[in-house]
């Protein structure tokens, strides 16, 4: 099972409780350092504002700084939020990377704004048509990769001709229509909104069309993953994505909280049950227990790809995770 598909990192590049923003991008760095040893095939940053626990919302000028201290695993976007910036913008950032670190920049692309929506009206002053403009944004950007063409007035220097693969990214069943349209790679956020999981899969690749970047579909599904040395090991440290999220639903969103020993005590019915929903297929648990929740989400959703995301408080056990998570799933 494993052979056939690929593994790979979304990172948040999270600043934890007393922490700062260079030391969660230095964390970021040592991470993909790490994925890379472990065969990981990307390393992806997501574009957040805002937030005050997450350290890449200048999204590019983030994995330029990884990129720069890794050689070979694939670094990209997971992604831009592409209704806040102007396709050339794009085109340019993503075609310098490009030509700093040929082969191994990838952009993917979502249409939601990665904040709320007073910071998106702060990010691009109008909110006007923008949403909506999303599949003529991907078209215009994808343009800008092809070679100039004689008389072309409006160019992207660099990025012209590099040709950087450009992916579709959703929570809903609006990317997944897109992406099978344009016939492009397609990346589900499973690991934090799964209801559509399985019906965003199955609509992709029934109404994917084959095109100049891809002959046939090729899936990707988001997953929580904390791999620790004991279930029990394991749940605690995963509390402070849990606190995370709760604050993130209440609207204060903050730092990465410290672990702690009695979250449930803690929650209330309604936090309960948004957590079991919003984390449904997070694996959580010792090696035995990542392994076969990691052969049952590849089992129910075929995705040729996995990325994993894992925000944990201590940066060292954030790195074991990961090192689990490569050893179970080259094991799968």
């Amino acid at each position: 099972m494993a052979e056939m598909a690929q593994i790979s990192v979304l990172d948040l590049s999270p600043i934890v409780a007393g922490g700062d923003a260079r030391r969660a991008l230095l964390n970021s760095r040592d991470l993909a350092r790490r994925a890379e040893r472990l065969g990981y095939t990307r390393f992806w940053m997501a574009e957040h504002h805002n937030m005050p626990g997450v350290a890449s919302a200048a999204t590019a000028v983030a994995l330029g700084f990884v990129a720069e201290g890794t050689s070979t695993i694939r670094i990209g976007a997971g992604g831009i939020m592409l209704p806040n910036h102007a396709p050339l913008a794009i085109a340019e950032q993503f075609g310098t990377l490009e030509a700093l670190y040929p082969g191994r920049i990838d952009l993917g692309l979502g249409r939601a704004p990665g904040s709320d929506q007073l910071t998106a009206q702060a990010m691009r002053r109008t909110l006007a048509g923008d949403v909506d403009r999303f599949p003529q944004d991907v078209l215009e950007l994808m343009a800008y990769f092809e070679p100039e063409q004689p008389g072309q007035r409006v160019r992207a220097v660099p990025g012209a001709g590099l040709k950087v693969p450009v992916w579709i990214l959703g929570s809903s069943l609006y990317g997944a229509q897109l992406a099978a349209a344009l016939g492009l790679p397609f990346a589900f956020a499973s690991h934090f909104a799964p209801a559509l999981l399985d019906e965003a899969l199955a609509l992709y690749r029934h109404r994917f069309r084959p095109s100049e970047s891809l002959d046939a579909p090729h899936a990707m599904a988001g997953v929580s993953v904390l791999a620790a040395e004991t279930d029990a090991e394991a749940a605690r440290l995963f509390t402070s994505q849990q606190q995370s999220f709760l604050a993130l639903r209440t609207g204060n969103p903050g730092q990465l909280p410290a672990p702690v020993d009695d979250l449930a005590e803690r929650l209330d019915a309604a936090d309960i049950a948004f957590i079991d929903r919003s984390l449904s297929h997070a694996i959580v648990g010792s090696p035995d227990t990542v392994k076969v929740g990691l052969a049952r989400f590849l089992e129910r959703t075929k995705a040729d790809e996995l990325i994993v995301a894992s925000q944990v408080y201590d940066h060292a056990a954030r790195l074991r995770s990961f090192d689990i998570t490569a050893q179970v799933f080259a094991a799968l």
